[in-house]
This record gives C-alpha cells, sequence and structure tokens, in this order.
C-alpha cells in the first residue's frame, strides 16, 4: 500500500494539484449540543445478536448514478484530483483519510467505512428491520454515515463502538462522535450502556 505522510505530500506537491488537500467532509453531523440531546433519547439497552448476524443482509454497494456505485461515489466526494474511468472506478486522485490524516493516491488502499457498522447496526437494532430498510442504511450518502479511510485502519476498527474503539486523531474524536449520534439517532437504533458512557464523556469535551 502506498502511505504518505501528509505533511510530506503536501511539501512535494506539484502543479497537477489544484488545490492543498484537506480530508473532505462527509454530510455535516449535527451540533455536540443536539448530539447530548439526542443520546438523551437513545434507547439504551444490551446489545443482541439473535438471530446471528449476516453482512449480505447489507446490500451494499448499489449503484447511485450511471454507472456509479456507493463505494465509487465516495471516493470521488472525498478526494481531490479524482480521474474516473468508464466504469467509474477512480483511476488517480488524491486522498487524505480523516480518522488518521494519511494522504495516499491509490484508491485501493482506502476502505469506505460505515461510521455505524453494519453489525453493530443489527444488534442495535436492524436485525428488525427490512432487507430495504438495511440497504438504505448500508447505502445513506446523505446522514454522516459512509466516508473513505486507510483501509488497515478501518479493518481495526471493525464493528467496535465508541467504548471500544476511537479514531486516533484527537482533532477528529468530536466529529466522530457527533456523526456517530447523529447516524444511531436518525436510524432509531439503540446504545449500549458502555457505549453511552463513552459517547457521553467524549461529547462533554466537544
Amino acid at each position: 500500500m502506498l502511505f504518505v505522510p501528509l505533511a510530506v505530500l503536501l511539501g512535494a506537491a506539484s502543479t497537477a494539484v489544484a488545490s492543498p488537500m484537506n480530508p473532505r467532509a462527509l454530510p455535516t453531523p449535527v451540533s455536540a449540543a443536539t448530539a447530548r440531546t439526542y443520546l438523551a433519547s437513545l434507547t439504551v439497552e444490551a446489545e443482541s445478536n439473535s438471530p446471528a448476524y449476516d453482512r449480505d443482509l447489507f446490500n451494499h454497494w448499489i449503484t447511485i448514478s450511471g454507472s456509479c456505485n456507493t463505494r465509487e461515489t465516495v471516493l470521488k466526494r472525498d478526494g481531490t484530483n479524482v480521474v474516473t474511468n468508464t466504469a467509474c472506478a477512480a483511476t488517480s486522485g488524491n486522498w487524505v483519510s480523516p480518522f488518521d490524516g494519511v494522504a495516499t493516491t491509490l484508491a485501493s488502499d482506502l476502505d469506505i467505512d460505515h461510521l455505524v457498522p453494519l453489525k453493530e447496526a443489527w444488534v442495535s437494532g436492524a436485525r428488525l428491520w427490512t432487507n430495504a430498510q438495511r440497504e438504505a442504511f448500508a447505502n445513506d450518502l446523505v446522514r454522516p454515515q459512509l466516508i473513505a479511510v486507510t483501509d488497515d485502519l478501518n479493518q481495526a476498527k471493525g464493528d467496535k463502538d465508541p467504548a471500544e474503539w476511537m479514531v486516533p486523531l484527537s482533532s477528529y474524536v468530536c466529529t466522530y462522535v457527533r456523526a456517530w449520534v447523529h447516524v444511531k439517532y436518525y436510524w432509531k437504533l439503540s446504545v449500549d450502556s458502555a457505549e453511552k458512557t463513552a459517547l457521553t464523556n467524549y461529547l462533554a469535551k466537544c
């Protein structure tokens, strides 16, 4: 994988880069104050994995426009100078993973993170949804739910909630927890007690 420290990449930027690269924003999450209000209203209950989680029940990635699917749409949104082929696959571009500030020029180095992971959604209520609802959640481009990040970091996160894992870039923590609560509130997902405590503590510092 080709990862380049952001400072190095910016220092070596050529004339092909039209503007300094900054992490592109996912849809703006609610404010910290609103997130605290939302969090207070969420149902607190233990997670349930009965029936057992099956990733195939969350259909993704779906076609968004023309030949572009959800992944390709997020890559174009989150990158700069992104060039795609006729199949809408990104062939070049510049991306900065907002979770860790790592820059890359290879789309293959990136995963599209479900900010609230699919399994987390399942054990928090999505197991009771229809397949259509799960598909809408897995491809939600309106809420702050999908974001391009370094693949190894996404894999390290897995299906962990904020009581178990947090983004390593401290300047992004508030954005992450605001987005987490925003998504859980919109989709009427529950939180477990440890998760709520962690979110409460993070939001108190925002």
